[in-house]
């Protein structure tokens, strides 16, 4: 039994389109939120807990003097409890922020300057009462009730126990890798995304100038040389053009030539430091837009990231190419069959079939 050409076209376009998943109509997306993990563990390392953690979503309730900058650098959670193990005693504070920049932020934050370097999760410094580090979005603070309560094997099995966070919340700022690392005081870093945790960390400049409300960004740090000391403050801006007008209004309001402008950073010396060598400090810092971290290829430049958009294009084009010849091939290709054996010409260019209605009969 023969059937017609349209019928034929018409099967082949509901087959194809049976192969494509079922939309959903007048739906919203549906999004998945997966629960967060405990902000601190149970136990670690012989460690216990020794009372009901307390947690909350208040930066009052987590640090009630310094809730305006937990709020600034952008707080999600905390929770906060005791840890015993034989007769030591420790008090952990754990706060989790909305992503790694608002973390490191915190963790320059509270970072006191007479605390030295430890191994611990991102990065941690610590005294003899007191540590804190970072890990994924999540800052911990641990107190002693007195010196060497707790050991480092211990602290880093506290840091293993902490929730990692994947994916771009994970990625800390490239702001502070602009650092010129000669003469830096490295426990001197502190980093800021608003004007109150700028202020309270002992920023050189006014906030008013540096603009925070343009999605300004700080990173400021001391430096020492032999000819004297002082404040490397380097700003971040979404844009250059920002970052030009940032650069005029600090230079008018500051009368000083120790001021640079490189892409959207603009770098400013302060102190005590020669002109000579404030300009060579400012003079080391170098914008670079393919900064990248941890990524698997390393750097990319652009010539070769716009050969690979060109041949992906190219690419694409084959394919939609080939796509169209196939269609054509096998849709007109199948006509002229079904005609072929219908005994007809497998042109309809001379086809003298014609239908009539015989309205006048």
């Amino acid at each position: 039994m023969f059937f017609s050409v349209r019928s034929f076209g018409i099967a082949c376009v509901g087959l194809a389109l049976a192969t494509l998943p079922a939309l959903p109509q007048n739906q919203s997306p549906v999004t998945v939120t997966l629960p967060l993990r405990p902000l601190l563990p149970a136990s670690f390392a012989g460690w216990t807990q020794s009372g009901t953690p307390q947690k909350g979503t208040s930066a009052t309730d987590a640090d009630a003097k310094n809730a305006d900058v937990l709020k600034e650098y952008g707080l999600h959670d905390f929770a906060s409890t005791g840890f015993a193990h034989n007769d030591q005693q420790i008090s952990v504070r754990a706060m989790r922020f909305q992503d790694a920049t608002g973390t490191y932020g915190a963790f320059t934050f509270y970072r006191q300057p007479d605390m030295t370097e430890q191994k611990l999760g991102k990065s941690g410094a610590g005294n003899s009462k007191e540590v804190v580090f970072w890990q994924g979005t999540t800052l911990v603070d641990v107190s002693m009730d007195h010196a060497g309560a707790i050991d480092s094997r211990d602290l880093g099995a506290l840091a293993s126990a902490i929730p990692q966070t994947l994916g771009p919340e994970g990625v800390p700022p490239t702001l502070p890798g602009y650092l010129p690392p000669a003469g830096l005081k490295h426990e001197t870093i502190r980093y800021a995304i608003g004007p109150l945790a700028y202020a309270q960390t002992g920023g050189a400049l006014s906030p008013a100038l540096i603009d925070f409300s343009r999605d300004a960004e700080a990173v400021t740090a001391q430096y020492a040389s032999r000819d004297g000391s002082g404040t490397l403050t380097i700003l971040e801006y979404p844009t250059p053009e920002i970052a030009t007008g940032r650069a005029k209004a600090l230079e008018e309001a500051h009368a000083s030539e120790n001021i640079r402008r490189a892409g959207p950073l603009v770098a400013i010396a302060t102190g005590s430091l020669s002109h000579e060598a404030a300009q060579k400090l400012i003079g080391e810092v170098h914008w670079s837009a393919a900064i990248t971290w941890n990524h698997p290829e390393g750097y990319v430049n652009e010539v070769k990231k716009t050969a690979r958009l060109l041949l992906g294009i190219t690419y694409l084009t084959c394919i939609l190419g080939g796509a169209a010849i196939f269609l054509g091939l096998f849709l007109g290709g199948g006509r002229a069959l079904v005609r072929k054996l219908r005994g007809k010409p497998i042109s309809t260019m001379n086809d003298d079939d014609f239908i009539s209605l015989r309205l006048k009969e």
